[in-house]
Formats: structure tokens, sequence, C-alpha cells
């Protein structure tokens, strides 16, 4: 510890450690007005003053600030593109796994990558957990309720270094994947299919060919499938996201984590967005002009057409798209988008997808929920390195005056 007259000042690396961050956090938090620094005599380096520092360090829930800004080396939209860690998402659907692309989100290493795998313990856990769901209970709900199953069964949940994080969000995605109601990846049937006859699931492979059984009867397109669920690992700071960070903020544990992003991903606005776009399609396959005509009707905007971020086109359908190339679908797509003054999105790409392989018509929330899960344990591990319980809005009380 350094003094200067008569304060105490820390160096930057000694505030990284006191506020177990990086370094380049520091200077986001100066750059926020959160901490101040100061040059050092004689060196070129930065201070920090030390009952400054202590400050930021003890902030609780009682304090009133509001993160504004969140850091995240993940993923970012830029110039209609979207790219993972510097890597552009076009390039690493068409080329890598989506285990290799998950681990390159929790580590930065873009490398070959073993498939996911789980004790058979654990996925029959999971399975028991998703039969007691009701009748008609949309596959996003039976993953929700293996989620928190699978995490009271984890005695060391709490465990929130970098590798356990890891090694249980593979174990998880992996135990979900296999305990869907659909065909097993050794043939047998992981409870009953929605048509009920038994599928063929091609042995072995990675996690895209062992889901395709549990989404579709057809052949499996489990490249395509792969592609898609690259494309939709992570997004930015979306809703979902945010609830997972604040979770992690509190130091809940990763399956906590999980659900908080499922719950915040069933909302219309968010996940719920898919199966809009497929309903819509579906009307379309049809008669396009009445399905947009009975779109416009309602007031409300198109499915599957336009983004918040976006200006011009979303780099995530047009993958998709490419790839279904050649499909019939495709020609019901192209005349609908050219009677629209908009572009395209995710949501309808993978509408498309689930018409053009007969997935089921809510595979696509769930197919959405199991590629966040990937981007939801990254958001985790940044947010477990920074300070915790750092989010804390200023409500603007509006209720009855004080007597």
């Amino acid at each position: 510890m350094a003094q200067q007259g008569d304060e105490n000042y820390l160096t930057t690396a000694e505030v990284a450690r006191r506020l177990n961050v990086k370094p380049a956090t520091i200077y986001a938090y100066v750059s926020r007005g959160q901490l101040t620094s100061v040059r050092a005599r004689g060196s070129r380096g930065s201070l920090f003053a030390a009952a400054e520092v202590e400050r930021l360090a003890s902030r609780s829930v009682e304090h009133p600030g509001v993160v504004e800004r969140i850091e995240t080396e993940l993923s970012l939209l830029q110039g209609d593109e979207l790219y993972y860690r510097g890597h552009p998402v076009r390039e690493l659907a068409t080329t890598q796994t989506f285990e290799s692309v998950a681990e390159l989100l929790w580590t930065g290493d873009l490398a070959p990558s073993e498939p996911f795998a789980a004790p058979p313990e654990l996925v029959q856990l999971a399975r028991s957990a998703m039969a007691v769901a009701p009748p008609g209970a949309r596959m996003v709900d039976l993953l929700r309720i293996a989620v928190a199953v699978l995490g009271a069964a984890d005695p060391l949940r709490f465990d929130l270094t970098p590798a356990s994080i890891t090694a249980a969000s593979r174990q998880l995605l992996a135990a979900l994947a296999e305990a869907l109601p659909g065909a097993t990846n050794d043939g047998g049937i992981g409870g009953a299919p929605a048509d009920g006859g038994i599928r063929d699931a091609p042995v072995g492979g990675g996690f895209a060919t062992k889901l395709w059984p549990k989404l579709s009867a057809r052949p499996a397109q489990a490249r395509t499938l792969e592609a898609a669920l690259i494309l939709l690992a992570d997004h930015g700071l979306a809703a979902s996201t945010i609830a997972a960070r604040v979770a992690a903020s509190a130091r809940a544990n990763l399956y906590s984590v999980v659900s908080a992003g499922l719950g915040a991903l069933d909302g219309h606005y968010h996940g719920a967005a898919t199966t809009l776009a497929y309903q819509f399609l579906d009307r379309a396959l049809d008669d396009p002009v009445k399905a947009l005509s009975d779109e416009l009707r309602s007031g409300q905007s198109l499915p599957g057409f336009g983004h918040r971020i976006y200006q011009h086109s979303d780099p995530r359908a047009e993958v998709l798209f490419g790839l279904l190339e050649g499909e019939p679908v495709m020609d019901r797509v192209h005349d609908i988008t050219a009677k629209v003054n908009s572009f395209p999105n995710s949501d309808l790409a993978l509408a498309a997808m689930m018409h053009a392989y007969d997935l089921h018509p809510d595979a696509g929330e769930a197919l959405f929920a199991l590629a966040r899960i990937v981007g939801w344990t990254g958001h985790a591990l940044e947010e477990y390195a920074e300070p915790g319980l750092r989010f804390r809005a200023l409500g603007n009380y509006t209720g009855p005056a004080v007597t």
C-alpha cells in the first residue's frame, strides 16, 4: 500500500484483488465515476484511495446505485453482425460444433471439444422430474422442472469456481437433452413421443445429434440444428440474460441462474416470439395474403420481422435461411418477405426450420432455451468475478404521502 500525503492508496493490482475483478474493470469503474485514479509519484501507474475502494467493496443492497453498463467479453452486436469473443457468428455456425462454441464463450478458447455427457442416474432423475408435468405441458416447462430438481440433487452446486460451473453446465445440458420425451441415443424411449410412435436416433454424436429425435420424427438434420443452437447461444444483454446476471450477482448457483433465465424467457416478448412466428408461418403456408392481412389488422407487430437492435438484417436469420434454401417452405418465406417492408429475424428463420423438418410446434422455445443456457453460463461466470449484489435500481416512490 502506497501513501501520498495523509491518505493511503492502492495500486491497480491491489484494487483488483480487493474487489475480485480484472484490472480492465477497474478502469471501467473510473470511467463511470465509481473510482478516482491519481498518478503515482515517480511512476507511470495509477493509484486509488484506499477509503474509496473500501466504500465500493462494501456496497450492499442498501446502496441506491444502479449498474448502468455491464461489461461483457462474450458477444458483440455491431453493424448488423453478431460476434462471439470477436469471432463472426456466421462463421462459427457453419464451421464449429455447439460444444466448441460453448467452450469459446465460457473460456475464450476455440478448440475441438468432447460431446457433453451426464451420468445415467442424472438423466433418469431429470426424466422422472419431467414426468410429473401435467398433460399438455410444453417442452420448456419440462426443462424448467428438471433444472430445479437437478439443482436440488447437486450437493456441490454452491461451488462457484469456473471449473465447477462449466462442468455443471456441460452435465446439465446433456441431462436435459437426453431426458426430454422421445427417442434416446441408444434407440430406447425416454418418455412417450407426441405421436405415440418409436423413433430411432443415431448412435453417438454431439449435442445436436442427441437432441434431434426429441424435436422431430424426420431423418436427422443435425448440422442445421447445430447451426441454430450456435446462433442462439448468446445475444448480448437480452432480458433473460439480465435476469441470469442479477441472480449470479446475488451468488445464486448455476441452476438458479438458469432458472432465472428460463423465467424471463417465458414471456411472449422473448422466448415465445418463436412460437408466434411459427403460428404465423403456419397460416401463411395456406394463404400468405390472408395471414398478412390478419396480422396487420390486429395492430400488433408482425411476428418474425424487424429487430430492436439490427437495422437492416439479422445475421442469424440469414445463416439459417441459407441452410434451408431449397426446402419448400422457403418459397413461402420469400413470398412473405417480398410483401413486407421489414426484414425477417431469427424467429421467422427458426419457424421456417421447424416447418421444413416437422419439428414439434413447441420445439422452437425449447431449442432457444437449451442454446441460451450456454450464454447464461458465460454471463454467470463473468458476474461471479464482479462485486456481489451490484444491481440495485433507485425506485421513484409514487405512493401515498407519508403520514
